[in-house]
C-alpha cells in the first residue's frame, strides 16, 4: 500500500541550528498518525516543511507517491494536503460563513473569480455543508472574532476541510480548550479517520494515545521512536525524553 504521506530524511537548518534532522516516517491512508515530543523538539518546523511553508535543506516529501518537496502551500492544497495552525488562523473580521466560503472557493473554476459570490454555487454548497457538520449553523453570520476559543478552533478545522483534502495536518487542535471542547474535538478527529489521513501534533498525551494508530516521537529535531501508541509509551528512551522518567 502506498503511503498517503511519506517523509524521507527531511532536514532544515536555520544557521547553525538544525531544527529538523533527517526525519523519516510514513502516514498510512485513512489512519491517524501523531507527532509528539517536548517543546522545541521541531514538531511545528516539521509541519512547516511538509506543508510548504518553508523549504527543506535536504530530504523529500511525497504525497500519494508523488514528490511534492518544497511546493508552495497553494499547490499542495490543490494536490490534496491541507493544514490547521497552532495559533488560530482565521479572517476574524468576516462572518463564519464567509470564512468557509472563501476556503471552499478552490472548487470554483478560475473564470468565476470576478463574478458575484452568489454565483459560486459549489463554494456556497460546501460552506453550508461544513456549517452543519461542525455545528456552526447558528453562528453562520457572527464574526469569527466573536466566537469562543473552542468554536474558533472548530471553524479553522472546518475551513481546512473545505477543499476536501486527502491528507490533513492538525497542529495542536485542542490547545487552550476547555475539557468539554477538548473531548468534542477529539471525537471529531476520530470521525475523520477513514475519510482522510490525519497527521496530528498534540500536547495532550491522553488524546494521542486514545486517537492514534501510529505515533512518531521527536527529540531535538530527530526521530526518537515510532510505532503503535502502547509500544511507544513503553519505550524507555521515550519515557526519559518525554515523560521525564525511565
Amino acid at each position: 500500500m502506498t503511503a498517503a504521506l511519506s517523509v524521507r530524511d527531511l532536514t532544515v537548518s536555520f544557521g547553525a541550528l538544525v531544527a529538523v534532522n533527517a526525519m523519516s516516517f510514513d502516514a498510512e491512508p485513512g489512519r491517524i498518525t501523531s507527532v509528539i515530543g517536548p517543546n522545541g523538539a521541531g514538531k511545528s518546523s516539521l509541519f512547516n516543511l511538509i506543508s510548504g511553508a518553508i523549504r527543506p535543506t535536504a530530504g523529500r516529501v511525497q504525497l500519494d507517491g508523488r514528490d511534492v518537496t518544497g511546493q508552495p502551500p497553494y499547490r499542495l492544497l490543490a494536490a490534496g494536503l491541507a493544514r490547521s495552525f497552532q495559533i488560530t488562523n482565521l479572517f476574524f473580521e468576516l462572518p463564519v460563513f464567509e470564512n468557509l466560503r472563501l476556503a471552499a472557493q478552490i472548487h470554483e473554476p478560475p473564470m468565476k473569480a470576478l463574478l458575484p459570490t452568489r454565483r459560486s454555487a459549489r463554494a456556497l454548497d460546501r460552506a453550508e455543508e461544513l456549517l452543519d457538520r461542525f455545528g456552526l449553523t447558528a453562528k453562520a453570520f457572527e464574526l469569527a472574532g466573536n466566537l469562543s476559543h473552542g468554536e474558533q478552533r472548530r471553524l479553522e478545522i472546518a475551513a481546512a476541510l473545505a477543499a476536501r483534502p486527502r491528507v490533513l495536518l492538525l497542529d495542536e487542535p485542542t490547545q487552550g480548550m476547555s475539557h468539554g471542547d477538548t473531548a468534542e474535538t477529539a471525537d471529531m478527529i476520530r470521525r475523520l479517520a477513514g475519510e482522510m489521513t490525519v497527521l496530528l501534533i498534540e500536547h495532550d498525551i491522553g488524546i494521542v494515545m486514545a486517537l492514534s494508530d501510529h505515533v512518531v516521537v521527536m527529540h531535538q529535531g530527530r526521530k526518537l521512536a515510532e510505532g503503535a501508541p502502547a509500544v511507544v509509551r513503553a519505550d524507555p528512551a521515550v519515557q526519559a525524553a518525554y515523560f521525564g522518567h525511565a
